[in-house]
């Protein structure tokens, strides 16, 4: 696309440069990524881009699939930001609803006319057959499909994986929108790669795929009656980042936009005699069972659990009841606490967690200085939780949540510290979460701690996210990183 010819497209927002730069790039092929970091617009490249396709008669409808947290924005939030209002249209949201009044509004959605059609669902839909029944009768005619944090589709054995790729096949023109297309490994990438177009990467299948970039060796399972095989390394990144470069478009917030640093440390907890104790005893029983089964990665991340729950002050019995554990570290959080000023982003891994660190932060500061954010929160006292904490004027200092709900698609610019009580081996939770401070908005630098009790499994789950962060920058080409 040309100078000219974006300028003939007016604008709603005044796109920042990288964002016109992604525009000329991508705005008429049939497929492409967007690779851009959390607060760089990568939504607003997707819309403009849609509805420059629509002005030039190419598309009439846009099926966006988006994550449970987020899909509900580009409803209530992008699409009024940025769709111009000269462009007549209509948008809808998924509802799994069985109402007669919504599926008569379903219906007539769907029909054919002169306006651009905006059809929002949230990627868990496309695991059930209603949801993928709605989204493949939208499709049909001129189209144009958006997969938004497209980590969502990385596995692909998974059934809403499978349904969405089927569903490209289906649509013209498609593209992947995500900060981070490895979050796990360069595996993660084939059926990213495979959505927008199966001829990119140049392989036949997944295996093929994974033969090429990944060394595997076979290895016998506990009790040695069977073999599997497993990924020890990759190889060939280079290659692969060089195959992907001219189907993609990175932005990196560092280069167009000026935020403050991030800045990350750690406070080391130790853990008591107690924890100690449970966690040399589980260890044991970790090694006795899995010696006794077939050692499976669901296997083995059960026991992983049920060591870090140990590390975060409490474990599960075989009944199902929880026991709380002495443990330093919600008193080293308390501490942290007492030395900060302002407003706190806290974030913690399981709800006995969560609710461990309401009481004690009701105690010492009171009930009204804080909000939770989990998926126990009614869906009214989510954003009433978020415009609390947002309100400089508002008593709410102390925002409470776990990665899984409060990690997309809110903005916490107001806390300028942010505490992960405990962490999991999700990369992509991770960058997500850092990223509700660190955005446009930000005025100050945002301050990173992690609590880490030295000798456990909280490293192992460091290192993991640390050499994740690097195989991904590799494949980039970025610059490898020391993080945490």
């Amino acid at each position: 696309m040309s100078t000219l010819e974006l300028r003939m497209y007016k604008f709603k927002t005044k796109p920042y440069e990288h964002q016109s730069d992604a525009l000329k790039k991508c705005w008429n092929k049939e497929s492409f990524a967007v690779f851009a970091e959390m607060g760089t617009g990568k939504t607003k490249i997707a819309l403009d881009n849609a509805c420059i396709l629509y002005n030039k008669g190419k598309i009439d409808r846009v099926l966006v699939v988006a994550p449970k947290g987020a899909y509900m924005t580009w409803v209530e939030k992008e699409i009024p930001t940025h769709v111009p209002d000269y462009i007549d249209r209509d948008v809808l949201a998924w509802k799994p609803s069985v109402s007669a009044k919504y599926q008569a509004q379903l219906r007539q959605f769907r029909e054919h006319g002169y306006k651009l059609k905006i059809f929002v669902m949230n990627v868990e839909a496309l695991s059930t057959k209603k949801g993928l029944k709605s989204a493949a009768l939208f499709l049909i005619g001129r189209s144009m499909m958006i997969v938004d944090e497209s980590t969502t589709i990385k596995n692909p054995q998974a059934k809403r994986t499978k349904n969405i790729l089927a569903l490209a096949k289906e649509t013209k023109y498609r593209r992947i929108l995500t900060g981070s297309p490895v979050t796990k490994s360069p595996l993660d990438l084939w059926a990213q790669m495979d959505f927008l177009d199966p001829e990119i990467l140049g392989q036949s299948s997944y295996y093929a795929f994974r033969t090429r970039y990944a060394v595997m060796i076979t290895s016998n399972a506990a009790g040695g009656t069977h073999t599997y095989q497993r990924v020890v390394r990759f190889k060939n990144l280079k290659e692969l980042g060089q195959i992907i470069s001219p189907h993609s478009y990175r932005i990196l917030k560092k280069d167009c936009l000026d935020l403050p640093d991030k800045v990350y440390t750690k406070r080391e907890v130790e853990l008591s005699d107690e924890q100690k104790e449970a966690y040399k005893d589980m260890k044991a029983d970790a090694i006795s069972i899995l010696k006794g089964q077939s050692m499976t990665a669901l296997n083995v991340l059960t026991q992983l659990i049920r060591l870090h729950q140990i590390t975060c002050g409490h474990m599960k019995t075989d009944a199902g009841h929880t026991i709380d554990l002495k443990s330093s570290r919600i008193d080293e959080l308390m501490h942290i606490l007492g030395e900060t000023t302002g407003k706190v982003i806290i974030w913690a891994n399981y709800i006995h967690d969560i609710e461990k660190i309401e009481a004690n932060i009701a105690l010492e500061f009171g009930e009204d200085s804080l909000c939770t954010y989990y998926g126990a929160t009614p869906a009214d006292k989510r954003q009433a939780c978020i415009n609390n904490f947002q309100d400089p004027e508002s008593p709410v200092r102390f925002f409470i949540g776990n990665t899984q709900t409060g990690g997309y698609g809110i903005t916490l610019t107001e806390a300028s510290t942010v505490i992960y009580y405990s962490n999991n081996y999700d990369l992509e939770k991770r960058i997500q979460s850092e990223d509700r401070a660190h955005r446009i908005g930000q005025k100050n630098k945002v301050l990173y701690i992690d609590l880490i009790a030295q000798g456990t499994v909280d490293e192992k789950i460091i290192q993991s996210l640390r050499n994740k962060v690097n195989i991904a920058n590799e494949i980039n080409g970025e610059e490898l990183i020391s993080w945490i």
